[in-house]
């Protein structure tokens, strides 16, 4: 529901942000609960959320969505087909294209943060077509990878829990119970809970970072200093698919897609914009933390395994065809190789953390997408309803019943099936980058003619433009190639034929977001946006006004929001 009308291209930004008694009037008589200077805090108090993250817990979600399993474990796979120097060429080439999707993203949500998130810029900036397709893309991406963590979960339970002994669809039912649990009870409780979380995962990174150092200095109980050896012999470089130039080329690129896909979930900060406090400074903030944090574990921590163990060790080739769990690890292969053996079961314990609140965000912002397609009219008006404590409820239930299908991977036959659901829904994952970028374009464009002055923006690009063109065509490319593999296949005795599953699995996704973008355009008739007609007000006084009630709030000592004594004096300095 539209409060305010969007101002005149003509006017000036800080017109736009004064909100007339007229405009107030309007919001009194659209809303019953008044703040204490009697005017609403809410347009619609039954389909509102509550802005209850704070800077630390937005951060931290950011970071948590990005700092997965993948990290621990798909290393391992990627190591073992193309060597150290292309693991390291690729995850550093993909910190970069992240931080320039995420400097999009904070540009347009420091501008005017909606509670329908990137979806809700899509829709306004370029076409309500691309709002309704990425909508649906990226929750259909996270209602399939919600039991895909959930399954992961009871893999790794498996650890000291033998199948037999127990049924994994007993823990698979038990953390679903749970993750509901923590999504229900509010966004407050949510965001204190996937912070710990997310704290426990960055806090064992620094540990295993450290530790990866230190043995490769030769501190470990071998006191072997490996050093760049590896790099050596075998070498830097694993030739895939040919041998020379071409075969090292392919496997750089083979782990290009792989550190795509690890990236995954860093977008997600942009699903907390209508849930946090203050969100002109908490978002730009929190997208510049997570960059570096981001980079730092990510790069060096492939930097160092690179050094520690050689990509044709046959632990590690054992350790890739685990699907889960410490013995799938690089790191833990390279912690046994180095002469300590206690450390597996823990690094097992943190495997779990990991892969629990991957669960726990994935639910959350499977139910927030499909809250906002709601907000946006591309949804039942039911799943836009929210409680007492700002919860979309209903799109919470429908999420959480979907991610029942978690127990079809306690039956082996439809653990295949489950499977290929996975492989087409992670080209979902860049498709949802690229339309952020093609968003941002957009609205630069649109700020620049309706005459929005720089200076008094919130948050802008490093880069501008030309960061936002670069990341969208190496998106783009990577979407292309994203399944070479099959078109490169060299036939084997256990698969001599064209890979036509994976084929399909792997680019299903490109026409069928293409084609919910021209059937939306074609029954619903909308049109694309120009720089002129594009919607960059609407609803901006309104956020203006509460951002600076919350600043008031906070400045006359009303901010009660408890604060963590421990968080203070133990890990924000590290945070």
């Amino acid at each position: 529901m539209a409060i305010f009308n969007r101002t005149r291209p003509g006017l000036s930004v800080q017109s736009s942000r004064e909100v007339s008694q007229h405009d107030q009037e309007k919001v009194a008589t659209a809303s019953d609960s008044p703040d204490e200077s009697g005017v609403p805090i809410s347009t619609d108090p039954s389909t509102h959320l509550r802005r209850g993250l704070r800077a630390r817990q937005v951060t931290m979600i950011a970071l948590g969505g990005a700092l997965g399993s993948g990290l621990l474990i798909g290393t391992g796979s990627a190591l073992a087909r193309a060597g150290p120097a292309s693991i390291f060429i690729s995850y550093t080439i993909l910190g970069f294209i992240v931080w320039i999707v995420l400097c999009s993203l904070g540009e347009m949500a420091a501008w005017l943060p909606l509670e329908s998130g990137f979806t809700g810029f899509a829709a306004r900036f370029v076409d309500p077509a691309l709002g309704f397709s990425l909508g649906y893309t990226y929750w259909f991406k996270y209602i399939i990878t919600t039991p895909n963590q959930l399954t992961a979960c009871a893999l790794v339970i498996q650890y000291w829990v033998n199948r037999d002994t127990v049924n994994p669809g007993v823990f698979i039912a038990v953390f679903l119970v749970v993750i509901i649990a923590i999504n229900y009870l509010g966004i407050r409780f949510f965001g204190e809970i996937e912070f710990w979380l997310s704290s426990a995962k960055v806090l064992t990174m620094c540990g295993l970072i450290i530790l990866s150092l230190v043995l490769m200095l030769g501190g470990g109980p071998d006191h072997d200093r490996k050093g760049f050896r590896y790099w050596k012999d075998p070498g830097a470089f694993k030739p895939l698919y040919a041998e020379g130039s071409a075969g090292n080329f392919l496997g750089l690129w083979s782990v290009m897609v792989t550190a795509t896909f690890a990236y995954l979930g860093s977008e997600l900060i942009g699903v907390t914009v209508g849930e946090a406090q203050n969100p002109r400074k908490v978002i730009p903030r929190a997208i510049k933390l997570t960059f570096w944090r981001i980079l730092f574990f990510y790069v060096l921590a492939v930097f160092l395994v690179g050094t520690l163990v050689p990509y044709d060790s046959k632990a590690l080739s054992f350790a890739t065809k685990q699907s889960t769990g410490a013995s799938a690890s690089p790191f833990v292969v390279a912690i046994i190789e180095s002469g300590i053996s206690v450390l597996p079961g823990f690094i097992n314990a943190c495997i779990l953390i990991f892969v629990f609140s991957a669960a726990n965000s994935d639910l959350y912002v499977a139910t927030r997408v499909l809250y906002s397609l709601a907000k946006e009219g591309n949804s039942h008006h039911i799943f836009a309803r929210t409680d007492s404590r700002g919860v979309p409820v209903f799109a919470l239930g429908l999420s959480s019943l979907i991610a029942c299908i978690s127990f079809l991977n306690v039956a082996s036959d439809s653990r295949v099936v489950f499977g290929y659901f996975v492989n087409l829904v992670t080209i979902f994952g860049l498709l949802t980058w690229i339309s952020i970028l093609v968003s941002h374009i957009y609205f630069v464009h649109a700020r620049r003619a309706q005459g929005v002055v720089q200076q008094n923006m919130a948050y802008v690009a490093p880069l501008g433009l030309y960061g936002t063109y670069f990341a969208l065509a190496f998106c783009i490319l990577i979407a292309i190639f994203s399944n070479f593999g099959v078109f490169v296949h060299v036939p084997t005795r256990e698969n001599p034929d064209f890979d036509y599953k994976t084929f399909i699995t792997g680019y299903l996704g490109i026409p069928l977001y293409l084609a919910m973008i021209l059937g939306y355009k074609v029954s619903m008739k909308s049109k694309g946006k120009t720089a002129m007609t594009a919607d960059i007000y609407t609803g901006k006084e309104y956020i203006d006004y509460e951002e600076q009630q919350f600043l008031e709030r906070k400045a006359a000592g009303r901010d009660t929001t408890p604060r963590s004594w421990f968080y203070r004096h133990f890990i924000a300095w590290l945070f």
